[in-house]
Order: structure tokens, then sequence, then C-alpha cells
């Protein structure tokens, strides 16, 4: 009864200055359930990131350019759980319960821009994990510091650049009718759905860009992996063939689970049944999946479990 009275009244105004997030509906033992689930998780996404961040930054032979690329991500992925989860948070508390259109904006900003900086991130990650097996002898020749910070930066300029093309012509628009979004988080489809001005130039944008900025890159990842696995069948020895993956296997579990939920996010329907499902879709991409992360290469990675135990002696 009160989600229908909160509906109703919110669909009957005219222009929109505000939206009401529904979020995740359900009991109070369920919602407060899901704070403390969310809260933990928040917590040890930010710690097990920095913690991350740290240990690049002091430790001298975490100075490569694949632990350069990590420690962009992990940053990527602070921002994107912080773009959505303490707000989720307040939601379930029922502290909070309309954002501002400006605030709706900038949150699909910054949430869309981290996607495709991340999709690039990891697009170069799995470029430096190509050089490194696939041309060891050349390695340290093309992928010098220079073109590390290159790739960096021009990995977080497209995410923002390519976005503030959309965003402009958004706060250009009109919002009229219902203001209500039945999801998490303020996101491409709801906006443009919400909108009484003509949306067509914008969705022509995002469907043109969507391919350079997320299916090139996929599909980049999956050759430049498949000629690494050619490359490493070769090696005569089993320790060298197993060394050899180690070096790369950290990478291909984050590429798996990123793309996996970003696939399923974009893929799955957001009504009707569905719409539960986006949901958990959702709440997996922005709260779990900069989790894992961290912890993939923490558990993973051997280099990272040495200055993790360094530092705990030093300290």
């Amino acid at each position: 009864m009160e989600r229908l009275t909160v509906t109703m009244s919110s669909c009957n105004q005219t222009r929109i200055t505000e939206f009401v997030l529904l979020g995740i509906q359900g009991s109070v033992g369920l919602k407060y359930t899901l704070f403390v689930i969310l809260s933990f998780t928040y917590i040890f996404t930010i710690a097990g990131n920095i913690l991350i961040i740290v240990l690049i930054l002091r430790s001298d032979k975490l100075h490569t350019p694949m632990y350069f690329f990590l420690c962009h991500l992990s940053f990527s992925d602070i921002l994107l759980s912080t773009n959505v989860v303490p707000y989720l948070l307040c939601m379930l508390l029922g502290k909070c319960k309309t954002m501002l259109l400006s605030s709706c904006l900038t949150q699909y900003f910054f949430g869309s821009s981290l996607t495709v900086s991340e999709c690039f991130l990891l697009t170069a990650m799995s470029y430096d994990r190509y050089l490194a097996i696939c041309s060891p002898l050349h390695y340290h020749t093309i992928m010098g510091m220079k073109v590390c910070f290159h790739l960096v930066v021009w990995s977080w300029a497209v995410g923002f650049i390519l976005n503030l093309s959309s965003l402009i012509p958004m706060t250009q628009m009109e919002f009229c009718g219902c203001n209500i979004i039945d999801d998490l988080y303020c996101d491409h489809a709801p906006l443009l759905h919400a909108s009484c001005s003509d949306t067509y130039i914008i969705e022509l944008e995002t469907m043109i860009f969507s391919i350079p900025v997320v299916l090139f890159p996929f599909m980049f990842v999956i050759m430049t992996y498949v000629k690494i696995c050619f490359a490493i069948l070769k090696i005569s020895t089993t320790s060298g063939r197993r060394k050899s993956f180690s070096t790369c296997s950290s990478h291909i579990i984050v590429v798996a689970i990123y793309y996996g939920t970003l696939i399923a996010k974009y893929t799955a329907p957001s009504s009707g049944s569905s719409l539960n499902v986006n949901k958990v879709i959702s709440l997996l991409y922005t709260a779990f999946t900069p989790l894992l992360n961290p912890a993939v290469y923490s558990l993973r990675n051997r280099e990272i479990r040495e200055a993790m135990r360094k530092c705990i002696d030093v300290a």
C-alpha cells in the first residue's frame, strides 16, 4: 500500500525536478539484513583496494606495468562502488527517499564513465600480459612506463569524455511525467524513459559508441588470451607452462567476472518479471565485483602476497 501511494503521488507531477529511487523492495527485516551485508561488503571493498594501491606504491618489486594498471583498476573500483553503495545503504534505512535531477545525472555520468574506463584498463592489462608471454624479448622495449602512462591516461580520458558527450544533451532535456525509477541507481535507460524530449540522437549515439568502447575491447581481450594460450601450450616444460599461466590467471578471472556481470546487466530485460533479476545483477556489478578484484589478486598473486607479508613484518 505504501509503495502504491508513493508511486501514484510521484507520477502526478508534470515537470520532474527530483527522482524517487525504489531500490530494493521487501520487509524491514530484509532491508536491515541487506544493509549489514552491503555495509561490510563496502568496507572490505574500500579497504581491500586501498591495500592493493598501498602495497604497489610501497614495494619496489611491484613497480611494473602490470601492477601500475592494477593500481588504477583498484582506484576505479573504489569510485564505482562509492558512486552507488552509500546512497543505496541510505535508501535501505529509509533515510533517502528522493534524489535531485542534477544528482541523478551526476551518478549516471560517473557510473557510465567508470564502466568505460575500466573496460579500457582491463584491455591495457591484457595487452601487457600478451607482450610479456608472447614477446618477452621485446616486452621492456615496448611496454615502458611512458607507454603505460599514456594507456592509463587515455583509458580515463576516453571514459569521461565520451560520457560527457551524452551527459550534456541530457542536461538540456525536459523530464516530465512519472519520476519513479524502479532501480538501485540512476542509469541511462530509466533517465531516457523519464524524458519528454526527443531522445533519438542520444540513443543512436549510445549505440554507436558502445561498439568501440565495449565490444572492441572485449574482443581484443579474447583475441590476446587466445594467443596467450597457444603460446603457453608451446612451452616444453610443465613448470614453464604453470609459471606463464600464473602470471595472467588472476587477470583472466577478473575479466571474466567483470564482463560477465556487465553483459548480463545490459542484456537482461529491465521490466516485468526480470526486473528483480536486473537489480540483483546491478548489485553484483556495483557492490560485489569491486570486492572480488583485490580478493582475486591477493589470494592468487604470489608477489602481492609477499609484499603483504613484508608490510606485516615491518608493522
